[in-house]
Order: structure tokens, then sequence, then C-alpha cells
């Protein structure tokens, strides 16, 4: 069995920035405080950055020896005790960056964070609060007058406000690449990337966005604001470019190689065109322009070169823009990305084309006679089945047992170990915020089924609204997409799941009446301001003395297309417009393929299995320290147990069951009209039909007669419906649950049992006693000797391990020799220690007290 790498957990956690004149010192340490580096900056120079690693590893012994004498040696007289030559500026716990406007560097700290989520033992911190620092010694400092200017445009974006970061997690790519590239056979690496142990200072930087239950990447390439950034730039990054991760796993086992852990992927973007809108005529919906002709789709053909290459195929496009208008607008758009598709198609092989789903989402909206999710629910059935999704484990034996007709269609491509996600939706509308985020929430309820299925967790890749799973998941994407919205558009979402289901309160109008008026408010006078700090705290805009400064500038549009400034050395094929690599090794992503390009990527660190740096145990549980219960386990995220779960005595407690909105955590204890009354029914979100009224309506529609939709589910054997009732009524409970449990199960609990029925109980009691008292051999003379006990047949395929019989499981000699010297110490034998346990203990006492 060829070993797999290992993740490197720990790392520099614990900053602590020192400060003499002529530099500072940045020490650093991982979380248990056993090593430490140091990091030398230096003052002296008014805009140059040097600095200076020693590359060795301190103990804490020897990093209190460093700092005494660099104390003593900076005084200003030898042997003075009164002043320091040596002070602690901030502590921090990461490092951010460096950045230079028109004087000298600044460095940017995280002096605050908070724990948000661990994924496989890797904790996700968000961002709480930075320190910016300039580095030069006020002696040598050169001023300038627009440095505060710089420095006032760069802090206007919060880095405290929806960035995340992790130690060890790389949060920038997907779960299935990282877990690909951890099982990748460390043999395959040594030839190209095996390196001597890189004893270098880890400066991390900061990663997009992440959300509760699931991340978002959002590009740094074309980013900007609603109305500033539009379609794509000339490399074929497109704007407001959002890469949605959901990722499920199994909270018991943290282990990404014992764990079961499942992820789905897909993508929103701005449509993949030369278009803009001009702001300068102050309407609420400016115009729509096409900028440049591109008759060979050139920049789309940039863009879903990059797609295949990072996701795979096959690459489906669900276009929600406005077909039918009165006054072209959105048409616009649908008909060129139409054109681009067709054109770019008849070159790529046929199992590899581009499938192209238009939809206009707002005209189903506004019928009456249209059911808009129900339309959504099955376009995302068919995409999931074609992308399929990422699970680190085979397929359960239960679903081998139980083969599901949902189950077998899915897509993807199934391995030993799992199952891979290839291909990628990507949803667009025209700012890719409102309608978006409802249609990628519809598709990834869909995939979070089959997530759940995967697990056996649920009987039936199916999952229903009302649900406390559901209410949560849609919670997450509502937060999900109200970020996405203040940072692209200005204001939180206008319209939501509720609004599509046409059960959102009268109140809710009024709301979106001033998210539309903020957002519009936004877009006019604000955009542009937040639109140069994202050009400077990126890196698109570097200040330069000499050169118009950024807000001198008439338009941006030279800074993100570089190819208009100079001539193109060679031009893209028309026709063969794929990178060849990519297409070879379609349709898995050319990114997550073991080659040599990909390898030379790689960077692997020799550690023995006894280093702390790779302890995922002592990393999460920290025995070394004292931690509170909710430091550890994360509760301040969203929890359906806390938010959602009825708090009712007699409520089914399954996030899967289907209940009235009254009924959930945050309102059942406020009706109380409402508790006495309802009654709810208990039906599996596998099983559960979707409501009448609603397959009445979606039925009627003109526009999806010819489309299919899900079969209905029968309703679960095991449902019980339960009456819901105050605890102080409990003599009425049993009267409640009579009439119910009559017609689910055929009988009264207040009527006597027949004698056939007494005679049952009592000869299955007798059974009972007889398997715990006595062993097999006089249990089969007692079954001829006694004539009151059923002769029951195992139902079960297995001779030897059923439910009435259990197979021991087989010990290794290994485990054997362990348990009988536990026993033997228990006695005080002693047994003589090994040489690996030697070697483990003095390491644990020389990184521990040494």
């Amino acid at each position: 069995m060829p070993t797999a790498a290992a993740p490197i957990i720990s790392s520099v956690q614990k900053l602590v920035l020192y400060e003499t004149r002529a530099r500072y010192f940045l020490v650093g340490s991982n979380h248990a405080e056993t090593k430490y580096r140091v990091l030398k900056i230096d003052r002296t120079e008014p805009k140059d950055l040097v600095i200076i690693d020693d590359r060795h590893v301190y103990t804490q012994q020897e990093v209190r020896e460093l700092l005494g004498r660099l104390d003593l040696g900076n005084r200003t007289k030898m042997g003075q005790k009164g002043s320091s030559g040596l002070f602690r500026a901030v502590s921090a716990f990461g490092v951010v960056g460096f950045v230079r406007f028109l004087e000298g560097y600044y460095i940017v700290l995280i002096t605050k964070r908070r724990k948000m989520a661990d994924i496989g033992g890797h904790a996700i911190y968000k961002i709480e609060d930075t320190n910016m620092i300039y580095i030069p010694n006020d002696s040598v400092r050169i001023t300038h007058p627009d440095e505060a200017r710089y420095l006032r445009i760069f802090q206007n974006v919060d880095l405290s406000s929806n960035f995340y970061f992790s130690y060890s997690y790389d949060l920038s790519h997907s779960l299935q690449y990282n877990l690909t590239v951890l099982r990748m056979p460390l043999e395959m690496l040594k030839s190209e990337t095996t390196q001597s142990r890189q004893e270098s200072f880890d400066i991390f930087e900061d990663e997009g966005l992440i959300t509760q239950g699931g991340s978002a990447r959002r590009s740094s390439k074309f980013a900007g604001t609603r109305f500033l950034k539009r379609g794509a730039n000339c490399e074929g990054d497109v704007a407001n470019e959002v890469e949605t991760e959901q990722i499920l796993c199994d909270a018991s086992v943290m282990s990404f190689t014992a764990g079961s852990y499942s992820s789905y992927v897909q993508v929103r973007g701005s449509v993949p065109l030369y278009w803009s809108q001009d702001i300068s005529t102050m309407m609420p919906k400016p115009p729509i322009t096409l900028d440049q002709a591109d008759p060979f789709a050139h920049v789309a053909a940039l863009h879903f070169d990059q797609m295949l290459q990072r996701f795979g195929s096959p690459i489906i496009i669900l276009n929600l823009v406005k077909e039918r208008e009165k006054r072209k607008h959105e048409r616009i758009l649908s008909e060129e990305l139409v054109a681009a598709v067709t054109y770019l198609n008849q070159f790529l092989p046929p199992e590899h084309t581009i499938v192209y789903i238009p939809w206009d989402m707002a005209k189903y909206t506004k019928s009456k006679l249209c059911n808009v999710l129900d339309r959504l629910n099955v376009i995302a059935e068919s995409v999931v089945k074609k992308t399929g999704f990422f699970v680190n484990r085979p397929d359960s034996y239960c679903s081998i047992l139980r083969p599901d007709e949902k189950w077998n269609e899915l897509g993807g491509c199934v391995i030993s170990t799992g199952r891979l996600q290839t291909g990628i939706l990507r949803t667009n509308c025209v700012d890719c915020l409102d309608r978006t985020n409802t249609a990628q929430f519809m598709v990834g309820k869909c995939a979070l089924a089959y997530q759940l299925f995967s697990l056996g967790l649920i009987d039936k890749p199916n999952l229903q609204f009302d649900t406390d799973a559901v209410r949560l998941f849609e919670e997450l994407y509502e937060d999900h997409g109200d970020t996405l919205s203040l940072q692209y558009g200005g204001s939180q979402l206008v319209h939501r799941v509720k609004t599509y289901r046409k059960i959102a309160p009268w109140t809710q109008h009024s709301k979106d009446i001033m998210q539309t008026l903020s957002r519009y408010y936004s877009n006019a006078f604000s955009d542009a301001d937040r639109q140069d700090s994202i050009n400077l705290f990126l890196g698109v805009f570097h200040p330069t003395e000499g050169k118009p400064h950024l807000w001198e500038l008439p338009t941006d549009f030279y800074l993100h297309h570089k190819n208009t400034m100079r001539l193109l050395p060679t031009r893209r094929s028309y026709t063969h417009w794929w990178t060849p690599e990519v297409i070879k090794h379609l349709p898995l992503p050319y990114d997550e393929v073991i080659c040599a390009a990909n390898l030379k990527k790689l960077i692997v660190k020799k550690f023995h299995r006894y280093e702390e740096e790779i302890d995922i145990h002592n990393e999460f549980f920290r025995p070394y320290e004292l931690s509170s219960f909710d430091d550890t386990f994360c509760l301040a995220m969203t929890s359906s147990a806390r938010d959602f779960m009825p708090k009712t005595v007699g409520i089914d407690p399954s996030p899967f069951t289907v209940r009235k909105p009254d009924e959930t955590g945050k309102s059942v204890l406020g009706n109380k009209s409402n508790r006495e009354e309802a009654i709810l029914q208990r039906k599996t979100a596998a099983s559960a039909p979707p409501p009448p009224s609603e397959e009445a309506v979606s039925s009627s529609s003109e526009d999806d007669s010819g489309t299919d939709r899900e079969e209905e589910g029968s309703v679960s054997q095991r449902s019980t419906p339960v009456k819901m009732t105050d605890t102080g009524d409990s003599a009425k409970v049993t009267e409640n649950v009579v009439q119910p449990m009559k017609e689910v199960y055929g009988i009264n609990l207040s009527d006597g049992l027949s004698e056939e029925d007494f005679s049952i109980y009592s000869r299955f009691v007798q059974l009972g006693q007889s398997q715990h008292k006595q062993d097999k051999s006089s249990q089969q003379l007692c079954s001829r000797c006694s004539d009151g006990v059923i002769k029951l047949t195992p139902i079960s395929a297995f001779s030897q391990d059923n439910i009435y019989e259990v197979q021991p499981p087989r010990v290794d000699r290994k485990s054997t020799e362990i348990f009988q010297a536990h026993i033997q110490a228990s006695q005080g034998i002693m047994q003589p220690l090994g040489k690996e346990d030697t070697y483990m203990y003095r390491e644990y006492i020389r990184n521990r007290y040494l």
C-alpha cells in the first residue's frame, strides 16, 4: 500500500512583534509554544523591504535568552536598567502581508481571530481585527503629501468583514482537490518534488470568503462593484466570479483518511462577453452595451478553457436572463451568449460539448400559473446527474441492497475510494445576485440530498421543504447571498427563496424596497470609491512617483485589460481554442490529474511520524492547555438543533422531518394556540410528497408541460401523527394519541388485548429470557421440551452473523499481545520498553520540557 502525503497541521500561529530603533523582530511560535522562529525586519531602509530569516528553530529558553541579549544591547547606556532597548509592539495571530504606496512599507497583522469551523481537524478562522504598522524609523522616513490618502483608500477594505484563513487547510482550492493531492502516493513525488525539510518562516495569506457549512471563493481577478465591472476582461476572467462549495462531513471522525467527507461545487459569474452599462445616465437599469465585436468568441473561449482546466467536463450554463422584453435589454446578452456557445461547441468533441440551458426566471416568477422552484428542481436534478459530486468513501452496501433509480443514473467519476465531481454548473443572470442565488440554492439542495444519501443518513436522495435541514440550508445560502450582494451590489438580497416560493410575509415587500433603494444609492454614489479601494488592495494599481494617481485616472479599463497596451506575440487558434493538455484528460479536471506539470507545483516536506507538525490529535484537542467546550466545538455557528428543532416534548427531533413553519424552534413557544391545535405528520424527507396545491399549479403550466417532474413519493410506513400539547396537559396526552394510533397501527391502547395477542407476547417474553440465561445447546434442548417457544428462522443470509447470533470480530496477533501486556501490567508485571516507545517518550520530554 503506497503511503500518501500528510498535511502539515502545526505551523506559526502566535506572533509577537518586538521593536528596536533599527529593527522589528517578529517572533512566531506554534500553538503549543514549543518551537519558535524569528524574523528580522530592517527599519533603516526608507523605501526597501529587507527581511532576514535565520532559519533556526528556537526553544522557549533560547528565545528568552535572545530577547534578553537584544534588550541589553539596545539600551542607550550599557548597564542602564531604567529604560528598555526592546519594546513589545503588538501580539498577533498571523501576517496578512506587506504593502507599500509612496513612502515605506507597512506590515498588516491579524490581531484578533475567531474560530468558525473545523474541516478534518483543520481550524478555519475569521479575521476579527487587524493592525497596520509602518516599518521605517521616523529618522529615515521620507514623507509624501499623498501617502495619507492612499492609506485611507486601502483601509476602506474592511479585513474584519468576511475574510477567513486557515493555518493548515488550503481554502483556495476545493475539498476534492485537497483530498486528491493528499492521497497522491509519495513514490510519485520523490523524483521531482521531494526536498529536505524547508525551515522557512510560514507566512499565510487571507483566503476569500467562507460561509457556515460551505465555502465561497470570490475571484481576485477582474473584481469590482456592480456597474463598474461587467462581462469579462481580455484574459477570460469574468466579473463577480464566485466558486461556491458545500461540504458535508461526519463530525464524529475528524480525520480526512478515516472520516466521511462530501462536497459539491458550483460557480456564478458574469456573462463572458465584452459588455458594460453606462451609469452616467442615473437610471436604475442603465442600457446594456456590447463594447467589442467578437465574432470568433475569443474571450468566451479563454473563459471556458479555464473552466475545463479547473473543473473538467461537462460545463453546464444556466442562463437566467430575460428572453422576452418589449425593449431589448437583457436579451442582448442571451443572443450573444448563444452565438458564442454554438460557435465553440462545433469544434469540441461531442461528449465534452458545453451544455446551454436558457430559462427566463423573471417571466416565470410573474406568472401565477407557474411554480418557479418546481421548474428549478427539474433543472437541478438533471444538472447533478451530469456532474455528480465528490465523496471520499465508496458506495454503501445498503445502496447495493436497496438500489435507487436516481442514484444509478448519477454521473461523475466513480473510483475505488469514492466519487469525483466532473464538470461544473455555471449560473448567471445580469447581476449574478438574486436570481442566481435562488437557482444555486435549489441545485445545492438537490446535491445535498445525494450527499446525505451517500453517507447513509436518508433512505432516498430527496429532500423536501419545511424540514429543519432545508431551513438551515436555506438560511446558509441567504447569508452567503447577502454577503456577496453587499460586496458587489452594495445591499443585501432583494429577492429571496421565500419570495419565489410566494410565502414571504407582507413586511418583506417594504424590506425589498429599502434594499433596492440602498443598492441604487450605493451604485450611484459610493461604487467608484469602493472600486478604487479594490484596485489598490488587490495590487491592480501600483502607486508610482511621477505617474497619475489612482483618483486621477478617468477609467480603470486599461488596468484590467493589459493587452490593450501591447501587441500580442501570438494569437490563439479560432478552431482549436482549448489547451491541448486539458482536452486529453477530460472529463477529469486537468488541475487534479497526476502529471509532470502538476507534480512540480507540489512541495513535500520530510517529517518523522511523531513530529508535532503532523499530529492532528494534539492540534485539535490541545491537551497541553485548559480549553472550554465552546471553544473546542464551534457552537457559534447556525445550528439546526438550536435554531430550528421544536422545543416541545413529543415532537420528532429529526432534521429531515417535514413540519409546519409555526412548529419550529423559533416560533413554537411563542404561539400557544398553535401549539394546542397543530398536529405534526411525521414524514421522512425521502418519502414525503410535495404539497398537492403546488403539484396542481405546476401541472397547469404550459411552459413546463414538456419537462419531466419527480415522481411523488409514498408516505412512509413509519409515519406517526403526534398531537402537540402543553406540559401541563399530561392527562390529555393519552386521549389525543389514541385516535391517530388507531389509524396508523389499527389498534387502540384502551382496548384489552385478545387471548391470541397475549399468547404471542408471552412466548416472546419467554424467548427473550431463555436467550440470555441459557447457552446455545441448552436453548436447543429447551426448544424441544417447551411447546410455547416460537421457532424463528433468521432472515439474514449470514449463518453466523445475524440479529440472533453475532460472530465475534477477529483479533490479530499484535492486538492480542497488547491486551495481554495490559493485563499483566495491572498485576505488576511490566514489559520492557521497545525502541519505538523509548524514542517516542524522549521526543515528548524534549518537546515539552527542554
